[in-house]
């Protein structure tokens, strides 16, 4: 059994910290001197030791306490996602210097269109905050909690696909902090609702023209209608990057072409992307 300043002397944390983590239940001592002094034992220890780890990929307390307790604990999980994320932040290290290298070469302007780490935390919060009640539930049950489910988005967010992903939507949102303020700030479900159902109005309205020559006036009107309804509820600058992008999901995305085909009929899905390259040529 060590003292708790014996403990503080080892690794560095001040007694106070030790005192503060046994209040909030975070670290509780093994046992307790007949003098009333604090008492910690190697298993303490080894707590203490994976709180400190966790601290130093900055997590709160409060969120390490719960990984801590949580008897379906999964510290490899946890690890991994980490490593993401730690990969991540080097990674836009390496771009800053990069940039920073370039722009005292005089070869480009300064970018700040990079999202750093609490960036894509505060997306990963905003998306849980901002889910309807039944939504909240379904992910409780989907992945045991707020806190997994907050893991999980942040590990999907931190793949190389989903970061090319992410500077897209800062290009076609004209910036960086108008991206983030859509992303946290997104739009009410009755809102949400209600534009989604008149984008599926606009497609279907094109979709009937299926056949039809895509340079016709009445195409070109659908195609309007869709870009005018996806910049209204998505609140984007610049549509013409988002549209093209559309509609090489319909040319390339399987998962999406199999359900218009299903839906609508075959040769449905390369219509709709020769429609919209087409609004664009022009």
């Amino acid at each position: 059994m060590k003292t708790v300043k014996e403990v503080s002397k080892q690794t560095g944390i001040s007694v106070r910290t030790l005192h503060y983590y046994d209040q909030i239940g975070l670290l509780k001592p093994a046992a307790y001197s007949e003098a009333g002094y604090r008492l910690y034992d190697d298993k303490a220890l080894e707590i203490l030791g994976q709180i400190l780890y966790f601290r130093e990929f900055d997590l709160p307390l409060k969120e390490i306490r719960g990984i801590l307790s949580n008897p379906d604990f999964d510290r490899n999980q946890i690890l991994k996602t980490q490593k993401v994320m730690l990969e991540l932040e080097r990674d836009r290290l390496n771009r800053l210097i990069d940039s920073i290298g370039r722009i005292l070469k005089g070869e480009e302007n300064m970018d700040f269109a990079v999202f750093s780490r609490e960036d894509i935390q505060e997306i990963c919060r905003a998306s849980f905050a901002n889910m309807s009640k039944e939504a909240r539930e379904i992910v409780a049950k989907q992945y045991g909690s707020p806190e997994n489910y907050q893991r999980y988005l942040l590990e999907q967010m931190s793949t190389e696909e989903a970061r090319k992903t992410m500077a897209k939507m800062v290009e076609w949102y004209g910036g960086k902090e108008n991206y983030m303020d859509a992303a946290t700030h997104p739009l009410s479900a009755q809102v949400t609702e209600a534009w989604g159902k008149r984008f599926d109005a606009a497609r279907t309205k094109l979709i009937g023209k299926k056949g039809t020559d895509v340079n016709t006036f009445e195409v070109r009107e659908c195609v309007a209608e869709m870009e005018f309804v996806s910049k209204q509820f998505l609140r984007l600058k610049e549509m013409k990057g988002y549209m093209l992008e559309a509609a090489k999901d319909y040319r390339e995305n399987e998962k999406l072409r199999r359900h218009i085909e299903e839906t609508y009929g075959e040769g449905t899905s390369d219509y709709l992307a020769e429609a919209i390259e087409a609004f664009y040529q022009k």
